[in-house]
């Protein structure tokens, strides 16, 4: 629920929502360049309909989430108000509601500790689907740090920024200023050539009109969806189901393969070899409609 306070925008959260926990997740990199952490406020520009208002988001008194729009960036439309408000509600995953999660990691001996801890932490989303994909290719074979550093460098090079208070604020490059790009154009990024024509192509399908957040959506089925994205050059399992996760929010989305859940599972049961896809199949036996939540709060456990 939405409600307008003068120019603000007023969200009211559920229970199971802690911004506390949610600002500390985004506090991750001192690197981030999507947004930035002002006083326990998240600053971020949000592209819609044409336009970029740059909101603070900040938690009111009573725990509600509270947009306020900064410098002249105020919206005069009420269809660019409403995709802001839309916008945030799916960057934190409000629509979703926990507590069958959270009663199912009540009696799970992986994930009791971190639910506990990390009460109320949402899966922090990004909402748009290129940014998405860039972001699951960018950190691919490499270490988050540096994965942060080539998103910055692509951002800073082809995005464009508002400024605010001596401060830039970034915009993700659309997919129509990468799909004319050449890898010669990428090279300054540093990446690997694979990995400047997996983003170049990514754009040309989005351009095109054969890849978009429906047609990936679908019916619905999260294996359909995982198939339409693994057949794209440069998408792996892994990939498709980041995606599916913070983009387009299937939970039953599961990143198997992935290091991170592995060091984690392996730290919290004791063991002193990573767990087998096998073992792992089992552990996450109880996690059914819910893999996506179990995944990201083990991550979380590990810094």
């Amino acid at each position: 629920m939405v409600v307008n306070q003068c120019d603000d925008l007023v969200i009211k959260v559920p229970k199971e929502f802690s911004f506390k926990e949610n600002i500390s997740y985004m506090l991750r990199s001192p690197n981030e360049c999507m947004f930035e952490i002002r006083d326990g406020k998240v600053v971020k520009a949000i592209p819609v309909s044409g336009e970029v208002p740059l909101v603070e988001i900040s938690e009111s008194t009573n725990g509600n989430l509270v947009i306020r729009f900064l410098g002249d960036t105020h919206p005069i439309n009420k269809k660019v108000r409403d995709e802001v408000h839309l916008y945030v509600r799916d960057l934190f995953d409000l629509d979703n509601d926990l507590k069958p999660f959270y009663e199912m990691g009540e009696n799970d001996l992986l994930l009791q500790k971190a639910i506990d801890e990390f009460y109320g932490l949402r899966i922090v989303g990004i909402p748009d689907l290129f940014e998405a994909l860039v972001w699951g290719i960018l950190g691919q074979q490499i270490n988050l740090t540096y994965a942060y550093t080539l998103k910055r460098r692509l951002v800073e090079t082809f995005g464009r920024s508002i400024e605010w208070e001596g401060c830039q604020y970034w915009i993700f490059p659309e997919a129509k200023d990468i799909a004319k790009l050449t890898i010669d154009d990428l090279a300054p990024i540093k990446m690997t050539v694979k990995k400047c024509e997996y983003l170049i192509g990514i754009a040309q399908l989005i351009v095109e009109g054969s890849l978009s957040k429906s047609l990936v959506m679908g019916n619905g089925e999260l294996k359909e969806a995982e198939k339409m994205l693994v057949k794209i050059r440069g998408i792996g399992p892994w990939t498709a189901n980041y995606v599916l996760m913070r983009c387009l929010r299937f939970p039953k989305a599961f990143p198997i393969d992935d290091v991170g859940l592995h060091n984690a599972i392996k730290h919290l049961t004791g063991a002193e070899e990573k767990p087998t896809k096998e073992e792992i199949l089992k552990l996450s036996a109880p996690w059914k409609e819910w893999e996506s939540y179990a995944t990201f709060y083990l991550w979380r456990s590990l810094y």
